[in-house]
């Protein structure tokens, strides 16, 4: 049996990376999924590719707070209710402790931090208000645990996310609905090779140059993810909820 069969899910920031791999991977287990995103070509193009009968595209600035419930009503209006919710909406702009600006400093509060709690605000109240259990997984980061000096702001954002997602499992673990967290690691995306050549000078061997530094020999994979997020928002990851898991291959805490 599919492990999506008969749910509708949003996934924030769905037209891309990670977002656009749970997207196909929810609607390869039986659900129906509505995902939003700031440009309407690839989102329109998603829903295309996937089906109009079980992808619904819904264009938004997350950033807003206002558009960030909005994309909830409107999945509402169109599916009838959410059952699961994945935040994956997210931004990654470098900054340090010493020249990270105000508005740079707001920028990763509105869309890592701001954005989950009123998408999971306005579907939680969907899940209360009609007596339903449900399930949220947050894409927080290894940042998380402090990050890389150049990723300040950010690492500000995801450990508040972080501090959220467990904070709203446990507001809501008598409403039957399960709210985990995961850390990822270094992922390959196209995002990520934009970040690499834009902030680090990256050129065409960083890709592999980076996998050979790592532990399995490979990046995370967008796949990978996307089944993982899968299996969490499905019943067959059982009672788990509050839980922050580390999705990476470093291991936070031993040192040689």
């Amino acid at each position: 049996m599919s492990l999506l069969a008969d749910r509708v899910v949003l996934v924030s920031g769905g037209t891309g990376g990670g977002g656009a791999g749970v997207v196909r991977a929810a609607v390869r287990e039986g659900a129906r999924v509505a995902f939003t995103g700031r440009r309407p070509g690839v989102g329109d193009h998603l829903v295309k590719e996937l089906g109009s009968d079980v992808a619904f595209y819904v264009q938004a600035d997350l950033a807003d707070a206002e558009q960030a419930l909005g994309s909830v009503r409107h999945v509402v209006s169109h599916f009838g209710r959410v059952d699961c919710l994945v935040n994956s909406a997210g931004l990654t702009t470098r900054g340090t402790l010493l020249d990270t600006s105000p508005d740079l400093f707001d920028q990763h509060i509105a869309v890592n931090l701001r954005a989950p709690f009123f998408t999971m605000q306005a579907a939680v109240s969907d899940m209360v208000g009609r007596g339903a259990s449900g399930t949220i997984v947050n894409i927080i980061s290894m940042a998380a645990h402090g990050g890389q000096p150049y990723l300040s702001p950010y690492s500000a954002a995801k450990a508040g996310l972080a501090g959220l997602t467990r904070n709203a499992a446990f507001s809501h673990r008598w409403d039957k609905v399960r709210i985990n967290g995961l850390n990822i690691g270094w992922t390959q995306t196209e995002g990520e090779d934009a970040i690499q050549r834009r902030f680090h000078d990256a050129d065409d061997r960083w890709l592999a140059e980076a996998a050979r530094k790592l532990p399995m020999g490979k990046l995370g994979q967008v796949d990978e993810i996307a089944d993982f997020v899968v299996f969490l928002i499905s019943d067959r990851s059982g009672v788990v909820t509050g839980s922050i898991i580390d999705w990476d291959q470093v291991v936070i805490g031993p040192y040689d």
